[in-house]
């Protein structure tokens, strides 16, 4: 499914209010420190990632240049706000600090 697929499908199951709810809801348990609270709002929001993810064919790059970072952009055009949430910018540093996996000579003399 190509990127502009998997938007349209999220808006047509999520309506517009529920996603805005959904958004509100987390960004409020972020903000109370309630550690159940924040779980299951990150549960319901990580089903939608792993949606996003399996259905864009996601996979790890070899390194950080070919780190595919179409799965959260999709994320935050179907859900704006999420960009406020300690959810995504957890996702986002967790890109942005992606490093180059360099093999060690003896390792990769053995290939």
């Amino acid at each position: 499914m190509n990127q502009d697929e998997i938007i349209a499908t999220l808006k047509s199951h999520y309506s517009r209010d529920l996603r805005k709810q959904l958004v509100k809801s987390l960004l409020k348990a972020e903000r109370s420190g309630d550690r159940m609270e924040i779980d299951r709002q990150y549960k319901v929001i990580n089903q939608i990632f792993s949606y996003v993810l399996q259905e864009s064919g996601w996979k790890i790059g070899v390194d950080s240049k070919q780190w595919n970072t179409q799965p959260i952009k999709i994320m935050l055009e179907v859900f704006p706000k999420l960009g406020e949430s300690q959810w995504y910018k957890e996702e986002e540093l967790a890109v942005d600090q992606s490093i180059d996996v360099v093999m060690p000579q003896s390792l990769s003399s053995k290939n």
